[in-house]
């Protein structure tokens, strides 16, 4: 919690930890929890998050094996550095990373840091798939090999098997066959919002509570925030969107804060412009947008010790979405800046050419 347990007394807010709601019940407005306690209410707000999709959901074999970590909360980062140490005590070195995305790269970049050898396996072409262009991939993809990591693309973990102990996973045998060795896995397969408990009362999307500009759901006084809810994107034509990242956490909480207090009227709709960002090793990358219409790549300079380069996405003349690696902090306002306002786009020579001075 950002505040101590008193804060929320003094506020007089009634600040219950340790206490699990087993089931909600939106037509009588009442949760009850695992020990039996009815807690009815006038506004919900439903904030459950998402959690990690396992090798379990996709019904692997050997899912269920000792070894294999997934990266949500502090419990579980603590696990996997108490279990990295472990390996390393005993000389085993060796991690397999399950997944080529946003976490599979940072826990990537965090094992080699640690001196562990890593391989990572994942069934997309290139890295980030959903959001690098080839030749953003590229350049990533270099600078981990060159980091020592054995990358394997277009490859599906098909199964993992245990070794000796017939308990702990120590291959991971590939949709080709061909089995990798590993003395630690890591998935990093993905996210799936934790919406069961209102499944069948209010209407969903992709397992997320689907939401209006004001957060607010399908049933009245009952509103959804951060990675549970999807939401429109007002600038994008409202296009219903998930967006699992802690600024589209805090702010939509703020925002659903304000409806209930404020009203709707004052409040106004939200008006969210997604935003990623991710620093590994000595890089450092911010994305606004969306990666739509057409990509236009530009390079300053592919120094590996001090790189800068990115991309703009143009759709129907406007810059919509803008990547950019090594920026400094007043040319990521510009880029931001840039989508936030609809800029319209210069030529693609000249993004291509300039750059960030392209849009400064």
């Amino acid at each position: 919690a950002r505040q101590e347990s008193g804060w929320y007394a003094e506020k007089g807010i009634t600040y219950m930890t340790g206490v699990r709601v087993s089931g909600v019940d939106l037509s009588a407005k009442e949760c009850t929890t695992e020990g039996g306690e009815k807690i009815g209410f006038e506004k919900l707000v439903i904030a459950t998050g998402a959690r990690p999709m396992t090798l379990k959901d996709f019904k692997t074999p050997g899912a269920e094996l000792k070894g294999l970590h997934y990266i949500r909360d502090v419990k579980d980062t603590d696990d996997f550095l108490a279990d990295m140490a472990a390996c390393k005590e005993a000389g085993k070195t060796h991690a397999v990373v399950i997944g080529g995305g946003y976490i599979g790269l940072e826990c990537a970049c965090g094992l080699l840091n640690h001196g562990m050898k890593v391989t990572l396996i994942f069934p997309e072409s290139r890295f980030m798939e959903r959001l690098f262009t080839p030749e953003l991939a590229t350049f990533y993809e270099e600078f981990y090999s060159k980091k020592g990591a054995t990358i394997m693309k277009g490859r599906l973990v098909k199964a993992l098997k245990p070794g000796a102990d017939g308990s702990r996973a120590e291959v991971a045998v590939l949709d080709d066959g061909s089995e990798v060795k590993g003395d630690l896995f890591v998935g990093g397969t993905g996210a799936k919002p934790n919406g069961e408990l209102f499944a069948g009362q209010l209407e969903t999307d992709r397992g997320a509570v689907k939401v209006d500009g004001f957060m607010q759901s399908s049933v009245k006084n009952v509103l959804a925030i951060g990675d549970v809810a999807a939401f429109p994107l007002k600038r994008y034509g409202g296009t219903i969107s998930q967006q699992q990242h802690v600024t589209h956490c805090r702010l939509s909480a703020a925002h659903a804060a304000s409806v209930i207090l404020e009203g709707p009227e004052k409040t106004g709709e939200y008006d969210y412009l997604p935003f990623f960002y991710s620093r590994v090793f000595n890089l450092s990358w911010q994305f606004y947008g969306v990666n739509e219409g057409t990509p236009v790549f530009f390079s300053h300079s592919q120094d590996p010790s001090a790189p800068k380069f990115g991309s703009f996405w143009v759709k129907d003349g406007k810059i919509v979405g803008t990547f950019l690696e090594g920026g400094a902090p007043e040319e990521n306002t510009a880029c931001k800046n840039a989508v936030a306002e609809g800029k319209a786009a210069p030529s693609a020579d000249t993004i291509a050419k300039d750059g960030i001075k392209s849009i400064a």
